[in-house]
């Protein structure tokens, strides 16, 4: 960790209770690994057939799209703004990807970017020092171990008054329960219906919603732990933030994750040549259709002055 400590609040964390920390460890830390362990033998034994994996394909699309363009690039840094309905959708895309209610999400990683990498940050994987074993114990913080670890979260009050002020946003996190489930339901219904079998339903369950949980939650936790170690780094920051291009291939945009700490507010986060964004191509399909406007695009002069030949 740096050794620069920005001021804090006591009102910008909320303890946490161990009944909840527990249900953090089952549902974010060991079901997602044991759905991953379970997956190796199953396609091993039965394979995973074409309509199970365009199932599983589209319902990865939307939890992606749903956390890096509404949950990240809307609702925590409001890169751009759009019709309600797009809003509702985006939220609700989001929420599928079983990663908590968006007011959470939000306060969390709005938190992080004050204190990125430095005392504070929920999750920054140098918590621990800079040695081999304390960078590996940081990596383990930062991917899935903070969410039982932390005895204290984001207040949402402090951190996204803004989202709680929005009756469309607290309506959700009220529904929120009831859009997991969803999560889970639409793939074994689309199955079932496909196939018009209960078989098809039950391994359409698996591959496209258990599976498929567990693979989303483990690739967007790795902008977290590998994308503040690893990779380049070619625009100035505070903080350690990098590119990755496989984690920016598996989050569509995600992992071009140093200019987003230079510039958090910009819908790109692939700014260089040949660092594809199709989160930024999502929302520039957005704005083009008149459902989006007010996007902040990168600036050339800005994009310049953050430049700098600085490399891990």
């Amino acid at each position: 960790m740096t050794s620069a400590i920005p001021r804090r609040s006591a009102a910008e964390t909320v303890a946490v209770t161990t009944g909840r920390r527990t249900a953090y460890l089952v549902v974010l830390v060991v079901l997602p690994v044991l759905l991953l362990g379970l997956a190796v033998p199953a396609a091993w034994g039965w394979g995973i057939g074409p309509r199970d994996l365009v199932i599983a394909a589209v319902m990865y699309a939307v939890s992606i799209f749903g956390i890096a363009v509404g949950y990240h690039r809307l609702f925590t840094h409001r890169a751009f703004r759009c019709n309600r309905a797009l809003r509702v959708a985006l939220m609700l895309a989001g929420g599928m990807a079983v990663e908590g209610p968006v007011t959470l999400w939000a306060a969390e990683h709005r938190r992080h970017h004050k204190y990125a990498d430095r005392e504070g940050d929920p999750h920054s994987p140098w918590r621990y020092g800079e040695s081999g074993l304390g960078l590996l114990r940081g990596m383990l913080h930062a991917h899935v171990g903070w969410f039982y670890t932390a005895r204290r979260r984001s207040s949402t009050r402090h951190w996204v008054p803004d989202l709680l002020s929005d009756p469309d946003v607290r309506r959700f996190d009220a529904a929120y329960p009831a859009v997991v489930a969803l999560s889970f339901a639409l793939p074994a219904a689309a199955g079932g219906l496909w196939s018009m079998s209960w078989a098809g339903a039950w391994t359409a369950f698996f591959w496209g919603g258990l599976v498929r949980y567990a693979v989303v939650h483990h690739v967007t936790w790795s902008v977290n732990s590998v994308a503040h170690t690893f990779g380049d780094r070619p625009f100035r920051t505070r903080d350690r933030s990098s590119n990755v291009w496989w984690v920016a291939l598996l989050t569509f945009g995600e992992g071009w994750h140093n200019w987003h700490h230079a510039e958090p507010a910009c819908a790109r986060h692939g700014v260089l040549k040949g660092q594809l964004d199709p989160s930024a191509r999502l929302i520039r399909w957005f704005e083009r259709a008149g459902w989006a406007h007010g996007v902040r695009w990168p600036d050339p002069a800005r994009l310049s002055a953050h430049r700098t030949d600085r490399l891990p």
